[in-house]
């Protein structure tokens, strides 16, 4: 027993001193009866019939049970829920007696007062030397903490798909707003159009509309602005309105694509530039067929698909990215279209989509391959293949893509293997090329 005596002063030894030091070992010598008692997790043992030898403090402080309660009384699927007891019976049981070890189960106990604790369970059969079961070892984590982790995970994942979903509703709103409703019925013509979005979660920049002039005629655009998102859908609306306005006083391509040039390289003036290719058209409707005049600024050549079945490029040669300079010089190309004839208008999300994991593209070579396949085709013919060959891109289509395709269709003579057109040269089509 450790005394009070007279402070020895500097350098002595006090009985103080002698007595905290011999308290401190004793808390050094751990009792092992202690260690199970109050461990930071619940023991329990079973004979191999489930009923209860031996409980530690732990988990009857957990379950509001006594000793006397359970001790040679009740069983360990006693302990559990109805969910907790069935899933026991069926598996953890066979389980543990097929394999000797189960761990990391997770289950619900049920306590005094009738509330539920999560648990994670660890159970391992103890046998003899010579392998005779004799009992089961239990061990019980309490879950609570990781259950209600759980829940807010869950809850916050919840809460991520619903703003997704609205973010999504508002991008799918959006896009439909810079996109016509319908195509408007042309005389004696077939319009057609599909838009291809890579993204759910985004508001691309592809657009195109068709809408009628004076004196009978038609323009129609199809372009793509750079970027995505709420800043490429406001210049698209920009671009989308100008080219309209501007075809009200003077539908002449080259004319319209340099006020649209003017107004974007205006707008592109700061520390987020913004510019577009697009292509612009004025149909003629006639007797036989119809002209097409179109201007080109920076954007991917138009497919010309023949009556005779030949394909080629509508090619615009010198336009320029429109916005990007102040005067910016645009391409003309005119072409009859007769019975049978198909324009194909398309974005460059078509021919940059991926084909292997090198980074391999389509590219333009591979779609005259297959508009070579394609034509003969009307408009709808050919919208419908281009989308199946957009489908079959899968993830390697990055980028939204808009098509519109413009065919006269084909008389009688035409569906017997002959046209008025067919004798309008490959590739015959008057081009020009003027500065704005």
């Amino acid at each position: 027993m450790c005394s009070a005596g007279p402070d020895p002063g500097p350098g002595g030894d006090g009985g103080d001193g002698a007595c905290d030091d011999a308290a401190f070992s004793a808390l050094l010598e751990d009792s092992v009866e202690d260690l199970y008692e109050n461990a930071p997790c619940g023991y329990l043992s079973t004979l191999m019939d489930g009923r209860i030898a031996k409980v530690n403090t732990t988990l009857l402080n957990w379950l509001g049970r006594t000793r006397e309660e359970l001790v040679g009384r009740r069983y360990f699927s006693d302990l559990l829920t109805v969910g907790g007891r069935l899933y026991h019976e069926t598996h953890f049981a066979p389980l543990l007696r097929m394999q000797g070890h189960i761990g990391g189960i997770a289950l619900e106990m049920k306590a005094a007062d009738g509330t539920r604790l999560p648990v994670l369970v660890t159970s391992t059969v103890k046998t003899t030397s010579d392998g005779r079961p004799l009992l089961i070892r239990t061990t019980v984590f309490d879950a609570r903490d990781r259950r209600s982790y759980e829940r807010e995970l869950l809850r916050a994942r919840r809460e991520a798909e619903r703003e997704r979903e609205n973010a999504q509703r508002l991008a799918r709103t959006l896009q439909r707003s810079l996109l016509p409703p319908a195509l408007p019925e042309v005389p004696g013509t077939e319009l057609a159009s599909h838009y291809h979005t890579a993204s759910a979660d985004e508001v691309g920049g592809d657009f195109y509309d068709v809408f009628p002039l004076a004196d009978g005629r038609w323009g129609l655009f199809l372009g793509d602005v750079t970027g995505k998102g709420a800043g490429a859908a406001a210049v698209t609306s920009l671009t989308r309105y100008t080219l309209r306005a501007a075809s009200v006083y003077d539908p002449d391509p080259v004319t319209v694509l340099g006020n649209l040039n003017t107004v974007l390289e205006h707008e592109s003036r700061g520390s987020d530039p913004r510019y577009c290719t697009v292509v612009f058209g004025v149909l003629t409707p006639g007797e036989r067929g119809c002209s097409l005049t179109l201007a080109s600024g920076g954007h991917p050549p138009a497919l010309l698909l023949r009556s005779d079945g030949t394909a080629d490029y509508l090619a615009t040669p010198g336009g320029q990215l429109v916005g990007a300079l102040p005067r910016a010089r645009f391409a003309t190309t005119t072409v009859h279209l007769g019975p049978g004839d198909t324009v194909v208008l398309y974005t460059d999300g078509l021919t940059e989509a991926r084909t292997d994991d090198q980074g391999g593209r389509y590219g333009e070579e591979a779609l005259l391959d297959f508009a070579d396949e394609l034509a003969p085709a009307g408009a709808a013919a050919a919208v419908a293949a281009v989308a199946r060959l957009l489908d079959g891109f899968g993830e390697g289509l990055e980028d939204d893509t808009a098509v519109l395709a413009l065919g006269v269709p084909g008389s009688a003579e035409a569906a017997a293997g002959g046209s008025a057109s067919s004798a309008v040269p490959r590739g015959g089509a008057a081009r020009t090329v003027r500065t704005v």
